[in-house]
């Protein structure tokens, strides 16, 4: 097996697992389906293995294949973040300038952070943005992302982490759910609503509704993992749901109902991997986001 495998044959190899097929492969790489092919035969070759079989509906991966998949991921975030600094040009003669990658919740990517980037971009044109609305913890030692917004305090040495504040997550319910079938008054009246909520258990939620037997899977009317798809039903008017306080706020149609018997805090942080401090790009986004989520959180 060589030592010295083209990044090319990787970026093909992770297409085809991500797209399932040579062709779709080839339309999100930008080259020809013959080219795709010849990368995949190359790399086999190289490799010594079958990495994808056909089928029916196109290529499966082989289980050497899915053995291999983290690995491309990984190569691809760190060509990915070589790209993003060399694009940077952070040597600080022409102050912010190039490409940060951020990642956030759904929920916070979406609705919160939209102001805050915009602010940024206004204080610094040349700067661009690349935002990873997602649930899953991104990896900043491995520079998935350069900043990451989390619900979690870091785990990681390497990394920097502000703690920014918390927000409190509460019922809410359109009003005119609310004139049709009353306000509950206490957990046990939730049984009679419509409930919108999670579809998946995580250790986050288990952890979130511990004591509210009342807030569970089989009870919810509406199911949904993606946090955005919840609160788009609660504005809607299809149930109750839980929604973060600020940005319930804002619509004067959304109803706070159990704000004693109901409530959490999601504490924030912002975090960047430590040797991206003298970084201008890094940096002003950092304490951009440090400052907008602090103001946001005292709402």
């Amino acid at each position: 097996m060589t030592s010295n495998l083209s990044w090319d044959l990787c970026r093909t190899f992770l297409a085809v697992l991500t797209e399932g097929s040579l062709s779709g492969a080839a339309r999100a790489l930008g080259i020809t389906q013959p080219t795709a092919g010849r990368h995949i035969a190359a790399l086999e070759e190289a490799l010594g293995q079958t990495l994808f079989t056909r089928s029916q509906t196109g290529l499966m991966p082989t289980d050497a294949a899915e053995s291999l998949r983290p690995h491309a991921q990984a190569m691809q975030h760190t060509a990915s973040a070589f790209e993003r600094a060399a694009a940077s040009r952070d040597d600080g003669a022409n102050g912010v300038v190039g490409v940060v990658r951020i990642s956030a919740s759904e929920v916070v990517g979406v609705e919160v952070l939209p102001p805050i980037l915009t602010a940024l971009r206004r204080a610094h044109p040349l700067l661009s943005v690349e935002l990873v609305p997602t649930n899953r913890i991104q990896d900043l030692l491995h520079r998935e992302v350069d900043i990451a917004v989390r619900m979690a305090p870091p785990q990681q040495d390497a990394l920097i982490a502000r703690r920014v504040g918390s927000v409190d997550i509460g019922l809410h319910a359109r009003d005119d759910y609310l004139a049709r079938y009353g306000a509950p008054t206490t957990l046990a009246d939730l049984a009679n609503h419509a409930l919108i909520g999670f579809d998946s258990v995580t250790p986050f939620i288990r952890a979130a509704t511990a004591g509210v037997p009342e807030w569970s899977r089989d009870s919810f009317a509406f199911r949904a993992d993606n946090d955005l798809a919840q609160l788009a039903m609660i504005r809607a008017g299809y149930g109750i749901g839980g929604c973060q306080v600020p940005i319930a706020r804002r619509d004067p149609r959304l109803v706070r109902v159990l704000t004693n018997a109901f409530r959490f805090k999601l504490v924030t942080w912002v975090t960047m991997h430590e040797d991206l401090r003298q970084s201008p790009r890094c940096k002003a986004t950092f304490d951009a986001l440090v400052a907008g989520l602090s103001a946001y959180m005292a709402v």
